[in-house]
């Protein structure tokens, strides 16, 4: 540290976070050199292989984390001992809910992802003395409020293709946010099967319009999960979206 930073107590953001994957886009980017400082001390990196859980429905909260990449399968089981995927995560979210004792929802792990986690005391106390930090978790409520409505929307009024497109649509915008230009590629993270429970679709109906979006070209499957869309405004078109 020089001695100008010496002398006004500043510090620097620790290397780890300075080659974080989610610094700029998640939560951190919010916090101060020194919050992160503090924050760095008692984070916890991990990876969780596919079809892992990071925490179940009811248990209770004791951490959060940042998604440093991959995708998690966000679902909620029902008495009867059914279960609905209600959502999906990318990095970089925040996986969590500040000052909620119990999850409400099961985080899987759909694809190989790598976590970093935080003690929850810790974000409690930083949402209360740091403004942007509240503000962008409640920028990211909002934004996730707004993606069930538009997926409701979905569910209940587009066709099985629009369905279908929706959903390639929703993985090539958010699985890799620092893309460029309208073109996309990726490989699914979701079973057919979960595609089908996600969608309220048959596994069938799912294969069968996968099938006709590639015969238009809209897009191209190889290997059966790897995905490349070679115009994203096509399949936004497919999907039903102006």
């Amino acid at each position: 540290m020089d001695a100008h930073k010496k002398h006004t107590g500043e510090c620097e953001a620790p290397a780890v976070c300075k080659a974080c994957e989610a610094r700029h886009g998640g939560i951190c980017a919010t916090l101060s050199n020194p919050q992160l400082v503090e924050l760095n001390k008692h984070s916890t990196r991990r990876k969780i292989d596919a079809g892992n859980e990071v925490i179940g429905q009811g248990e209770r909260v004791g951490s959060y984390s940042n998604i440093l990449n991959g995708v998690v399968k966000l679902s909620k089981m029902m008495a009867d001992g059914r279960q609905q995927i209600v959502g999906l995560q990318f990095a970089p979210d925040f996986l969590g809910r500040p000052f909620y004792s119990e999850s409400s929802v099961t985080a899987e792990a759909a694809t190989e992802t790598e976590i970093c986690s935080f003690p929850r005391p810790i974000i409690d106390r930083m949402v209360g003395e740091a403004p942007d930090l509240e503000r962008k978790l409640h920028s990211q409520s909002l934004k996730e409020l707004d993606e069930a409505r538009d997926w409701m929307l979905s569910l209940g009024r587009k066709t099985a293709q629009e369905k279908v497109a929706s959903f390639l649509y929703l993985i090539a915008t958010h699985i890799d946010p620092e893309r460029n230009g309208n073109s996309a590629t990726f490989d699914l993270p979701l079973s057919r099967a979960d595609i089908a429970d996600f969608l309220g679709l048959t596994i069938e109906t799912v294969s069968r319009q996968m099938t006709k979006l590639r015969k238009d070209n809209i897009i191209v499957i190889e290997n059966n999960r790897h995905v490349i869309v070679p115009d994203t405004r096509r399949l936004r078109y497919a999907a039903g979206n102006d």
